[in-house]
Protein backbone atom coordinates (compact mmCIF):
# COMPACT_ATOMS: atom_id res chain seq x y z
CA UNK A 1 0.00 0.00 0.00
CA UNK A 2 1.65 3.73 -1.31
CA UNK A 3 -0.13 4.84 2.72
CA UNK A 4 2.17 2.75 4.48
CA UNK A 5 5.39 3.78 6.23
CA UNK A 6 6.65 0.21 5.08
CA UNK A 7 6.87 1.21 1.62
CA UNK A 8 9.25 4.45 0.47
CA UNK A 9 6.31 7.21 -0.01
CA UNK A 10 5.43 6.50 3.63
CA UNK A 11 8.87 6.45 5.00
CA UNK A 12 9.59 9.66 3.09
CA UNK A 13 6.15 11.32 3.98
CA UNK A 14 7.06 10.29 7.76
CA UNK A 15 10.73 11.80 7.53
CA UNK A 16 9.16 14.73 6.35
CA UNK A 17 7.02 15.18 9.70
CA UNK A 18 10.27 14.32 11.55
CA UNK A 19 11.80 17.15 10.03
CA UNK A 20 8.98 20.00 10.58
CA UNK A 21 8.87 18.27 14.56
CA UNK A 22 12.77 19.18 14.43
CA UNK A 23 12.24 22.30 12.69
CA UNK A 24 9.54 23.41 15.21
CA UNK A 25 12.14 22.47 17.95
CA UNK A 26 14.28 24.97 17.01
CA UNK A 27 12.04 27.17 16.88
CA UNK A 28 10.83 26.81 20.38
CA UNK A 29 14.68 27.12 21.46
CA UNK A 30 15.29 29.70 19.13
CA UNK A 31 11.94 31.57 20.99
CA UNK A 32 12.82 30.71 24.83
CA UNK A 33 16.60 31.94 24.35
CA UNK A 34 14.84 35.25 22.71
CA UNK A 35 12.93 35.57 25.77
CA UNK A 36 15.96 35.42 27.98
CA UNK A 37 17.72 37.61 26.37
CA UNK A 38 15.15 40.06 24.81
CA UNK A 39 17.24 42.87 23.89
CA UNK A 40 20.02 40.79 21.68
CA UNK A 41 16.09 39.04 20.52
CA UNK A 42 15.48 42.58 19.25
CA UNK A 43 18.31 43.56 17.75
CA UNK A 44 18.44 40.23 15.66
CA UNK A 45 14.46 40.85 14.60
CA UNK A 46 15.73 44.58 13.81
CA UNK A 47 18.54 43.17 11.67
CA UNK A 48 16.61 40.50 9.47
CA UNK A 49 13.81 43.22 9.13
CA UNK A 50 16.68 45.39 7.41
CA UNK A 51 17.91 43.03 5.21
CA UNK A 52 13.98 41.66 4.15
CA UNK A 53 13.56 45.34 3.54
CA UNK A 54 16.67 45.53 1.12
CA UNK A 55 16.12 42.01 -0.09
CA UNK A 56 12.37 42.92 -1.08
CA UNK A 57 13.70 46.21 -2.62
CA UNK A 58 16.39 44.25 -5.12
CA UNK A 59 13.89 41.91 -5.90
CA UNK A 60 11.44 44.65 -6.99
CA UNK A 61 14.12 46.84 -8.51
CA UNK A 62 14.99 43.41 -11.09
CA UNK A 63 10.94 42.73 -11.55
CA UNK A 64 11.01 46.70 -12.33
CA UNK A 65 13.84 46.53 -14.83
CA UNK A 66 11.85 42.97 -16.26
CA UNK A 67 8.73 45.52 -16.71
CA UNK A 68 9.86 48.31 -18.73
CA UNK A 69 7.96 49.76 -21.20
CA UNK A 70 4.70 49.22 -19.01
CA UNK A 71 2.40 51.74 -17.13
CA UNK A 72 4.08 50.46 -13.57
CA UNK A 73 7.60 50.44 -13.77
CA UNK A 74 8.19 54.08 -12.42
CA UNK A 75 5.86 52.71 -9.65
CA UNK A 76 7.86 49.54 -9.13
CA UNK A 77 11.26 51.96 -9.04
CA UNK A 78 9.85 54.05 -7.07
CA UNK A 79 8.38 51.35 -4.04
CA UNK A 80 11.93 49.53 -4.80
CA UNK A 81 13.94 52.52 -3.69
CA UNK A 82 11.83 53.27 -0.75
CA UNK A 83 12.71 49.34 0.47
CA UNK A 84 16.26 49.57 -0.41
CA UNK A 85 16.50 52.61 1.37
CA UNK A 86 14.75 51.43 4.51
CA UNK A 87 16.46 48.93 4.77
CA UNK A 88 19.87 50.87 4.72
CA UNK A 89 18.26 52.65 7.47
CA UNK A 90 16.94 50.07 9.95
CA UNK A 91 20.90 48.10 9.26
CA UNK A 92 23.01 51.43 10.08
CA UNK A 93 20.50 52.19 13.01
CA UNK A 94 18.73 49.64 14.75
CA UNK A 95 18.08 50.81 17.73
CA UNK A 96 16.38 53.74 16.25
CA UNK A 97 14.48 51.95 14.11
CA UNK A 98 13.29 49.59 17.18
CA UNK A 99 12.24 52.83 18.98
CA UNK A 100 10.46 53.76 16.24
CA UNK A 101 8.71 50.41 16.15
CA UNK A 102 7.89 50.26 19.52
CA UNK A 103 6.22 53.76 19.88
CA UNK A 104 4.51 52.55 16.62
CA UNK A 105 2.94 49.47 18.29
CA UNK A 106 2.35 50.97 21.87
CA UNK A 107 -0.02 53.73 19.92
CA UNK A 108 -1.46 51.18 17.98
CA UNK A 109 -2.03 48.91 21.40
CA UNK A 110 -3.82 52.24 22.73
CA UNK A 111 -6.04 53.38 19.91
CA UNK A 112 -7.06 49.67 19.28
CA UNK A 113 -7.89 49.36 22.93
CA UNK A 114 -9.63 52.34 23.04
CA UNK A 115 -11.76 51.40 19.76
CA UNK A 116 -12.90 48.13 21.63
CA UNK A 117 -13.64 49.74 24.57
CA UNK A 118 -15.78 52.49 22.90
CA UNK A 119 -17.31 49.53 20.93
CA UNK A 120 -18.06 47.55 23.55
CA UNK A 121 -20.04 49.95 25.47
CA UNK A 122 -21.95 51.27 22.88
CA UNK A 123 -22.69 47.96 21.00
CA UNK A 124 -23.24 46.24 24.57
CA UNK A 125 -23.28 42.50 21.99
CA UNK A 126 -23.43 38.94 23.09
CA UNK A 127 -19.63 39.50 23.44
CA UNK A 128 -19.95 42.06 25.33
CA UNK A 129 -17.16 41.02 28.46
CA UNK A 130 -14.86 39.59 26.22
CA UNK A 131 -14.69 42.62 24.11
CA UNK A 132 -14.42 45.09 27.10
CA UNK A 133 -11.35 42.72 28.90
CA UNK A 134 -9.41 42.97 25.51
CA UNK A 135 -10.17 46.59 24.97
CA UNK A 136 -8.73 47.79 28.80
CA UNK A 137 -5.81 44.79 28.10
CA UNK A 138 -4.63 46.62 24.86
CA UNK A 139 -5.28 50.48 26.45
CA UNK A 140 -2.92 48.60 29.28
CA UNK A 141 -0.50 47.43 27.65
CA UNK A 142 -0.12 50.18 24.93
CA UNK A 143 0.37 52.59 28.70
CA UNK A 144 2.47 50.46 30.23
CA UNK A 145 4.79 50.85 26.82
CA UNK A 146 4.55 53.93 26.29
CA UNK A 147 5.40 55.27 30.16
CA UNK A 148 8.94 52.64 30.04
CA UNK A 149 9.40 54.43 26.34
CA UNK A 150 12.56 54.86 25.27
CA UNK A 151 13.72 51.88 26.95
CA UNK A 152 10.57 49.60 26.40
CA UNK A 153 12.34 49.21 22.95
CA UNK A 154 15.01 47.09 24.06
CA UNK A 155 12.21 44.27 25.16
CA UNK A 156 9.63 44.81 23.61
CA UNK A 157 9.93 43.87 19.95
CA UNK A 158 11.85 41.31 21.05
CA UNK A 159 9.55 39.91 23.25
CA UNK A 160 7.16 39.87 20.50
CA UNK A 161 9.59 38.00 17.99
CA UNK A 162 10.47 35.78 20.51
CA UNK A 163 6.74 34.55 21.19
CA UNK A 164 6.22 34.05 17.44
CA UNK A 165 9.17 31.91 17.45
CA UNK A 166 8.36 30.00 20.69
CA UNK A 167 4.11 29.46 19.31
CA UNK A 168 5.36 29.31 15.52
CA UNK A 169 7.46 26.17 16.67
CA UNK A 170 5.01 24.43 18.78
CA UNK A 171 2.28 24.61 16.21
CA UNK A 172 5.04 22.58 13.90
CA UNK A 173 5.83 20.13 16.83
CA UNK A 174 2.01 19.98 16.37
CA UNK A 175 2.19 19.10 13.03
CA UNK A 176 5.12 16.51 12.94
CA UNK A 177 3.67 14.79 15.69
CA UNK A 178 -0.08 14.59 14.71
CA UNK A 179 1.60 13.52 11.17
CA UNK A 180 3.73 10.85 12.58
CA UNK A 181 1.05 9.60 14.05
CA UNK A 182 -1.09 9.41 11.38
CA UNK A 183 1.10 7.89 9.15
CA UNK A 184 1.72 4.97 11.80
CA UNK A 185 -1.43 5.07 12.92
CA UNK A 186 -2.06 3.89 8.56
CA UNK A 187 0.69 1.34 9.03
CA UNK A 188 -0.96 -0.39 11.49
CA UNK A 189 -4.53 -0.68 9.58
CA UNK A 190 -4.36 -4.22 8.55
CA UNK A 191 -5.23 -4.53 4.40
CA UNK A 192 -8.83 -6.26 5.50
CA UNK A 193 -9.42 -2.56 7.27
CA UNK A 194 -8.38 -0.50 4.55
CA UNK A 195 -10.30 -2.83 1.76
CA UNK A 196 -13.48 -2.52 3.89
CA UNK A 197 -12.78 1.28 3.99
CA UNK A 198 -12.40 1.54 0.62
CA UNK A 199 -15.55 -1.03 0.31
Amino acid sequence: MAGRTGTPEGRKLSRRFGWLTVLGAILVLGGIVGLVYTGLATLTSMILFGWLLLVGGLVGLLQAVQSRGSNFFWLGVVVAALNLAAGIVVLRHPEGTAEALTMFAALLFLTGGVFRLAGSVVVRGPQFGWTLVQGAFGVLLGLLVLFDWPHSSLYVLGCFFSLALLFDGLGLIAIGTGGRQMVSMVAAATPEDQEETRD
